[in-house]
């Protein structure tokens, strides 16, 4: 292959590379400005479409809340749709269809996105299932018994809570809790200080008295 064209490739490879990391970066940024409010229209339009969604799905099927809002849509665009024939064929205009612009885009998602989100998955997945061996075959005790316990205290939380009304407080405190830390970061990192030193010592402490417990080893 001659040098140029290699060393051109390499440069698009690595262009398309930067573009995708600058476009991760501009969307995780996107994602904290949402919960931290910079911009209180925005985050509050995010928060009241997506509450108004988890309490649709609390009173009525997933099955009926996706037909309503598909109907709805589909009601906008013929209502505009019509009303822009008859502004059309009152006006003598030749202006064509109002959506053209929008049916002539390319919707089609790109293989070398396709590619990235799927091998992204894939990391994802390889790693939870990776956690998940270690975890129920037992590979360090302690880890294993705090799985146990988790496990045991979300059967409380079911019995009390289904699914839908725990994702409704989850997306409440999605947008409560980041400007709440954000304006008393200091007191609440001492607090959350005092509370891992309690956990760590106490998880020493019962690691020491299990019999057979392996002590996990540091590495830097």
């Amino acid at each position: 292959m001659d040098p140029m064209t290699q060393s051109a490739q390499i440069s698009s490879s690595q262009g398309f590379a930067d573009g995708q990391n600058s476009a991760a970066k501009e969307s995780k940024m996107s994602v904290k400005d949402l919960i931290h409010w910079r911009d209180p229209k925005k985050s509050g339009l995010v928060f009241g479409v997506s509450m108004l969604l988890l309490l649709s799905l609390a009173a009525f099927s997933f099955i009926s809340v996706a037909s309503y809002l598909l109907l709805a849509l589909l009601c906008v665009t013929i209502t505009f749709r019509i009303y822009k024939s008859v502004v059309q064929a009152v006006q003598k205009s030749s202006d064509g269809h109002p959506f053209k612009s929008l049916i002539d885009k390319d919707v089609s998602i790109p293989p070398e996105t396709f590619r990235k989100h799927v091998d992204t998955s894939l990391t994802y997945i390889n790693r939870a299932l990776k956690q998940m061996s270690r975890l129920f075959l037992v590979e360090d005790l302690v880890d294993s018994l705090k799985l146990a316990v988790v496990m045991w205290l979300l059967t409380y939380v079911g019995a009390v809570f289904n699914g839908i009304t725990i994702l409704i407080l989850a997306n409440i405190l999605l947008f409560a809790v980041p400007p709440v830390y954000e304006k008393n970061k200091t007191q609440i990192d001492q607090y959350i200080d005092l509370v891992r030193t309690q956990v760590n010592t106490t998880m020493a402490k019962l690691q020491e008295k299990l019999p057979g417990a392996v002590k996990r080893s540091k590495t830097e």
